[in-house]
């Protein structure tokens, strides 16, 4: 059985050869074709790749699955109380929400006041900011290399030290040593102990944290005694639990300010999971109409591989009714039809996979900077990209050759012989 097979398939590549001989230049042509459209339809996946990883790291800038919640008025009467009553968080109330609320892996307080950040003559109004430790963690403030975010002790002894964000550190300093440097904000002089990591921001509150500082928490309210609690900054325990950690929030927030938990504008709360999915689903949907224009670029070159078959099953219809008049089967008939269509797509999916890989590392090595760049990204190849193309391509080759084929394999041997 296995020796039948094997004499069938070398007998199906030697006429697939031999057939395939004859029309040399316009099998090229049309690998060229396929290989267009192949290009075509990486390069675009590629860039709609590229778009999706930027615009998930974009809406990460500010951090990850957490939500910021802010004091909002009570519109709902409760406990005696009236409604339009306005809630202000005291400042021990991040540590009972993470004592009472299981779910919450870290939660950071946040005051801020605009004030003049002063190196020699030169000065400069930023936004500074008095947080906890966890902030940094919490809202993606990554050290450059030699510096640090604030800690704990630098809370305990109120140092007066300061993180910069990594415009504001070049509009003080200009291209000098950062880290160690003294920074004046009101006549007090601050040690900068790092400054953050460039990152693009899709979402956030009170402008971009490039152009602002951080103190700690302790330190600011030494400074300004009459300060409030602007904000609190949480992180969930993980995604799952996330509604659960909302929940609760509002019902021990509710619990101490005697409000009815269920109303929602007693405090606002900015879940950036929403913005997170509704970003996530505009890139895969940018993506998905990229791919969809990439695809039918290549069904065009299919049809093209379809109507050459067509031309050569035309062309070679006496031929092929002497072959079944000898005694060819079916399937010898029409094998070496779809292995020259596949051959054909497959070596142009083969050559404009190449082009789009060396073009894709072409563009990766250029310096291209700023926001635009950042935002869209640059181009990605990725498995998936590979698997979506292989089968467009196998689909392609599989029915530009299946019809030819069966067209070949169903002509009369008789009519054929007379066929001009």
């Amino acid at each position: 059985m296995l020796s039948i097979f094997k004499s069938e398939l070398a007998l199906v590549w030697s006429l697939f050869r031999q057939d395939a001989g004859h029309s040399r230049k316009r099998m090229l042509l049309t690998v060229v074709a396929i290989g267009w459209g192949t290009l075509s339809i990486v390069m675009l996946l590629s860039f709609g790749e590229g778009m999706k990883l930027a615009f998930h790291k974009g809406t990460r800038g500010m951090g990850e699955n957490i939500g910021v919640l802010w004091p909002g008025s009570t519109t709902k009467a409760y406990a005696g109380m009236g409604s339009g009553r306005s809630i202000q968080f005291q400042d021990e109330d991040g540590e009972m929400l993470m004592a009472r609320i299981p779910s919450l892996a870290a939660v950071s307080r946040e005051y801020a006041r605009r004030r003049g950040l002063s190196v020699g003559a030169k000065t400069v109004n930023a936004r500074v900011r008095g947080v906890d430790p966890s902030f940094g963690g919490i809202r993606n403030h990554v050290p450059q290399p030699g510096g640090r975010f604030i800690n704990e002790e630098d809370m305990r002894q109120k140092r007066r030290v300061i993180f910069l964000g990594e415009e504001l550190a070049q509009d003080l300093f200009g291209t000098q040593e950062v880290v160690g440097r003294e920074v004046q904000i009101n006549q007090s002089v601050f040690t900068v102990i790092g400054v953050a990591q460039k990152k693009t921001m899709m979402g956030m509150y009170s402008g971009p944290d490039k152009n602002q500082s951080v103190i700690p928490a302790s330190t600011f309210l030494s400074m300004y005694t009459d300060a409030r609690v602007g904000n609190f900054i949480y992180l969930p325990t993980s995604l799952e639990t996330a509604d659960l950690a909302k929940a609760e929030i509002y019902r021990v927030l509710a619990a101490k300010y005697r409000f009815d938990p269920e109303d929602r504008r007693a405090l606002s709360i900015w879940d950036t999971r929403e913005n997170q999915r509704i970003t996530d689903n505009i890139a895969l949907g940018i993506q998905m109409f990229l791919g969809i224009i990439g695809a039918l670029t290549l069904f065009v070159g299919g049809m093209g591989v379809a109507n050459i078959m067509y031309a050569v099953v035309k062309e070679r219809t006496r031929e092929i009714g002497i072959k079944m008049a000898l005694g060819a089967k079916a399937r010898q008939v029409m094998a070496p039809f779809v292995l020259e269509s596949i051959f054909i797509t497959g070596a142009g999916g083969v050559l404009g996979t190449a082009v789009s890989l060396s073009i894709i590392t072409i563009i990766a090595m250029l310096p291209l900077q700023g926001e635009a760049f950042d935002l869209m990204g640059k181009p990605t190849f990725s498995p998936a990209i590979a698997v979506a193309t292989s089968l467009i391509l196998g689909l392609v080759g599989m029915f530009a050759g299946y019809f030819p084929a069966r067209r070949a394999a169903s002509i009369n041997p008789a009519e054929s012989l007379r066929y001009e």
